[in-house]
C-alpha cells in the first residue's frame, strides 16, 4: 500500500495560477511560493465583497482517538465530490502544527487520494504564517523585558505574556528568565506555550482585516502593574512592528487537492487548547467565491465544533447550512470499551455502546445548535457488513441521515452520495441556537457548555479560577466568550473517561483572559498549552532519501 507521501508525490499538480483562475482569481491577485503555493492578495477581498456569500458546510467529529478518525480527509474528499456533481466549491482548512508533525498526530493534510498538495511543504514550513506568528510573539516578550531592564515606566507588577515555539517540548512549560546575572535583570518564573496556542494566532484568525488585526493587538494584555490594571500592547507602542511582521500572514494561502480543486488553508489554533478553526478572512473570501464552502473544526464537536459555533460563527456573522460529523466504526468500537489491538475484529457489542458518544455529538448539533447534520462513516477494509448495517439502522431509528464515505481510496469518487445528500440538505437551512447568552456570568457560561455540550452535572472551579473569574468581571470584560481548553479525546475533562457512564464534573483549574482574541480561556483538568512528545515521537521516521525526498510524513 502506498503510504500518502508517495500517492501526494505521484499525482502531477497544476501550476498555482491555473488553480487561481478557477476560481475567477487573476495572476496578479496572488503572489507565488513556488509553482504550487501561493498568497492571496488582500485587493480580492475588496473587489468581491458585494458579492452574495455561498454556503459553509462545517466538518467536525466525535470525539477522536488514537486511531484517528480522517476528518480532514473527508473534507478533501467531500470537497472534490462536490464539485464532481457541479457545485462550485472551496476548502477551507487550518494550516498544520509542527508539533504534531514531528509527535503522534502526524501531519494535517488529508490521506490517500483525498489530500491537499504539496503535502510535504504544507505541513512544514509551508508560507511561513507560523515562524511569522511565533516572531511577533516573542517580540512582545522581548520588548516586556527590555522594558522592565530600562526602568519599568508601565510599572510591571506581573508579566502574563508566554514566549512561544511551535513545537511540542514539555521541558518548555515552567522555566525561569533573567539567570544572567546583569543588573536590573530579575529572574522570573516563566513558560512556553505552543505557537498555535498563542493569542497572536487566535487574533490572526478571528480578525476580520488589517484594522481589525491591529486593534486586537494592540488589546492584547501582557500583564499587570502594582494597582492591579491591565497593561496591554500598545502601551509597548510595537503594534506597528507586529503588523510588519504579520503582513504576509494575514493573507490567505491558496492550495489545490490531488483532484485539482482549489483549497484555502490560513490560520492553525489547536481545538483543544485554542479556538481550533481557520481564519475568518479565508472562509469569507471562500464563501465569496464559491457557492459552497467545505470548512473544519479541530477535534471532536464538544471541542472545535462548539467553539466555530459559539465564537467564530458570533464574529464572522455567519452560519453553517449543514453539519458533517465524521465518526470510524474503529472509533466507535474504542469508545465502546475494545482494546486497541482488537479493533479490527467484528463486535456488535463494543459498536453499540460506542455509539453513545456519536449520538451525544448529534444531539449537540441538531438539538442544542438546531442545525442539519448528516453523519459520514469514513469507511476501512475491515468494517464488517453487519457493522455497519447495524449502525444504519440505530441511525435510522433516531432519523439522522448518514452516508459511507470511501475517500482514502477513491478520492472525491468516495464521497459522492455525501455531496449529494449535502446539496439537498442545504435547501433547507436552520437557524442557529444560542448555547450561552454575552449576558451571562462567566460561570453561567462555563456551566452551560459543560452541562449542555459535554453532558456534565456541574463545574467546579479552583480558588485560583474563582479569584481570575472575579478579575475579569471587575475589569468589564464578562461580555466575552468562552474557549474551553480540555481533553480532545472525552466528553468528560478526563482523557481516560471514554464512556461517561458514571456523572462527571468538569474541574475548572485557571481563567485567562484574551482581550484581544476577546474571548475567555477556561483551562480544565490536566490540559496543557504545551504539549509533549510521545515516547516513539513521529520524528524518528522522517528523512529525506537518495533522491532528496522527503519520507515519513503521515
Amino acid at each position: 500500500m502506498l503510504q500518502d507521501v508517495e500517492i501526494a508525490r505521484n499525482t502531477k499538480l497544476k501550476n498555482i495560477e491555473e488553480i487561481a483562475k478557477k476560481i475567477g482569481i487573476d495572476d496578479d491577485e496572488i503572489e507565488k511560493y513556488g509553482k504550487y503555493k501561493a498568497k492571496i492578495e488582500r485587493s480580492i477581498i475588496k473587489k468581491i465583497e458585494k458579492r452574495k456569500s455561498g454556503k459553509i458546510i462545517l466538518v467536525t467529529s466525535i470525539n477522536p482517538t488514537p486511531l484517528g478518525e480522517g476528518k480532514t480527509t473527508v473534507s478533501i474528499g467531500l470537497a472534490d465530490a462536490m464539485n464532481k456533481i457541479g457545485n462550485k466549491t472551496i476548502l477551507a482548512l487550518r494550516e498544520p502544527s509542527l508539533g504534531p508533525v514531528f509527535g503522534i498526530k502526524g501531519g494535517a493534510t488529508g490521506g490517500g487520494y483525498a489530500q491537499v498538495a504539496p503535502m510535504e511543504e504544507i505541513n512544514l514550513h509551508f508560507t511561513g504564517d507560523i515562524h511569522a506568528i511565533t516572531s511577533a510573539n516573542n517580540l512582545i516578550s522581548a520588548v516586556i523585558d527590555n522594558h522592565i531592564y530600562y526602568g519599568n515606566e508601565l510599572e510591571f507588577d506581573k508579566v502574563t505574556w508566554k514566549r512561544c515555539l511551535d513545537l511540542n517540548d514539555r521541558q518548555l512549560r515552567k522555566v525561569t528568565t533573567g539567570l544572567s546575572g546583569e543588573k536590573n535583570i530579575k529572574p522570573r518564573d516563566d513558560g512556553f506555550d505552543i505557537t498555535v496556542a498563542s493569542e497572536i494566532m487566535a487574533v490572526l484568525c478571528l480578525s476580520k482585516d488589517e484594522q481589525d488585526l491591529k486593534r486586537r493587538l494592540g488589546n492584547m494584555i501582557v500583564g499587570y502593574n502594582k494597582n492591579g490594571k491591565p497593561i496591554i500592547v500598545k502601551d509597548l507602542k510595537i503594534v506597528g512592528s507586529l503588523v510588519v511582521l504579520l503582513k504576509d500572514a494575514i493573507k490567505p494561502n491558496l492550495v489545490q487537492t490531488l483532484e485539482h480543486n482549489p483549497a484555502i488553508i490560513h490560520g492553525g489554533p489547536f481545538a483543544n487548547i485554542a479556538h481550533g478553526c481557520n481564519s475568518i478572512i479565508a472562509t469569507n473570501l471562500a464563501s465569496k467565491l464559491a457557492d459552497y464552502t467545505i470548512t473544519e473544526a479541530g477535534f471532536g464537536a464538544d471541542l472545535g465544533a462548539e467553539k466555530f459555533l459559539n465564537i467564530k460563527c458570533k464574529v464572522a456573522n455567519i452560519v453553517p447550512s449543514a453539519v458533517v460529523c465524521v465518526a470510524t466504526i474503529k472509533a466507535l468500537k474504542y469508545h465502546g470499551g475494545m482494546l486497541k489491538e482488537n479493533i479490527k475484529e467484528e463486535s456488535i457489542e463494543y459498536l453499540s455502546i460506542g455509539i453513545e458518544n456519536l449520538m451525544k455529538h448529534i444531539d449537540n448539533i441538531k438539538n442544542k445548535f438546531g442545525l442539519n447534520v448528516i453523519v459520514a462513516i469514513n469507511k476501512y477494509s475491515h468494517d464488517t457488513e453487519n457493522e455497519i448495517k447495524f449502525l444504519q439502522g440505530k441511525l435510522k431509528e433516531k432519523n439522522i441521515e448518514m452516508s459511507l464515505t470511501e475517500v482514502w481510496e477513491k478520492g472525491g469518487e468516495g464521497a459522492i452520495d455525501l455531496a449529494e445528500k449535502i446539496t439537498k440538505m442545504c435547501k433547507n437551512e436552520k437557524k442557529l441556537k444560542e448555547i450561552y447568552n454575552e449576558n451571562d456570568s462567566i460561570r453561567e457560561k462555563i456551566e452551560k457548555v459543560a452541562c449542555k455540550i459535554y453532558g456534565a452535572e456541574g463545574i467546579e472551579l479552583s480558588d485560583n479560577a474563582k479569584k481570575k473569574i472575579k478579575v475579569i468581571e471587575d475589569l468589564g470584560y464578562s461580555k466575552f466568550p468562552i474557549c474551553i481548553a480540555k481533553t480532545q479525546y472525552s466528553l468528560s475533562d478526563d482523557p481516560k473517561n471514554l464512556l461517561c457512564k458514571e456523572p462527571f464534573m468538569i474541574h475548572v483549574k485557571d481563567v485567562q483572559l484574551k482581550a484581544g482574541a476577546e474571548f475567555i480561556v477556561i483551562l480544565t483538568g490536566k490540559i496543557m498549552t504545551m504539549p509533549g512528545l510521545p515516547k516513539v515521537p513521529a520524528a524518528e521516521q522522517i528523512d529525506l532519501n537518495e533522491k532528496g525526498d522527503i519520507i515519513g510524513i503521515f
